[in-house]
């Protein structure tokens, strides 16, 4: 059965005023992808994903989100297809003076309609879901950075969104606690049936998680390379992919 694309990238150029970050980006996701933006640090990978989750406009090109040119949208529309986003952000970025489950329960106050009773009863599923159920009064000062992470994403599936963004999501995080944000992406994906794109230089998370991707180089300014990131370790010619995707390795 041929894959159905949520994300389209079309011919994007990003950058600061004058300054181009990367130019001629051309990619799909796929329903169900979690597709993985890497590369080095700098190469402009938290630039792109700012574009694609409406936060920043392109230099030039398009992000269609089904088939719907986001950039050329206006802004009733652009709010529209933002609402089927969720988005965990690198440093989680909770409200301090907020209680766990208040922190959760911000986007559905916001968005819906729902009594304080329901807003409640989803706060719950969605911080069991993450495996955070009754920790709702807790404050971010007293939880640790990984249960940090974890509220950010229970926050993020708050209104069921058909699409996940993460930004650097291990970062700041020891190796076992990253390998159990791995296994929820993985099952957030299975169990909600969300497309997720997630940027990361980790080779455990890309190789743990990823079927899709696309590698962004700093020196050419474009990508170099797509596709599913086993494959590219295997069959890659290029030297810069190569190198980065067998950091660490010990070839016999």
């Amino acid at each position: 059965m041929e894959s159905q694309s949520v994300i389209e990238v079309k011919d994007l150029d990003i950058g600061y005023d004058d300054h181009l970050v990367m130019q001629n980006l051309n990619f799909s996701v796929n329903k169900g992808d979690i597709f993985i933006v890497m590369g080095l640090s700098g190469c402009g990978k938290s630039t792109l994903l700012k574009s694609m989750i409406g936060l920043k406009p392109p230099s030039s090109g398009k992000v269609l989100f089904y088939a719907k040119s986001f950039w050329d949208e206006d802004e009733n529309e652009q709010k529209k297809i933002m609402r089927r986003f969720g988005v965990l952000y690198q440093s989680g970025a909770l409200w301090s003076s907020l209680t766990v489950g208040e922190n959760v329960a911000l986007p559905l106050q916001l968005y819906t309609k729902l009594s304080k009773q329901q807003i409640q009863e989803i706060v719950a599923l969605k911080l069991s879901l993450v495996g955070l159920e009754g920790h709702e009064d807790l404050f971010p000062s007293g939880i640790s950075g990984g249960m940090c992470k974890r509220v950010s994403l229970a926050r993020a599936i708050a209104l069921d969104p058909d699409i996940i963004f993460f930004d650097e999501p291990s970062a700041g995080l020891d190796p076992i606690n990253s390998r159990k944000l791995d296994d929820l992406i993985l099952e957030l994906r299975d169990g909600l049936g969300a497309t997720i794109v997630v940027v990361t230089h980790e080779l455990a998370s890309i190789f743990a998680i990823g079927n899709n991707s696309v590698f962004l180089d700093e020196a050419s300014k474009t990508m170099i390379a797509s596709g599913d990131p086993q494959v590219l370790l295997r069959d890659s010619k290029d030297p810069r992919v190569v190198q980065f995707l067998k950091r660490g390795r010990i070839d016999e």
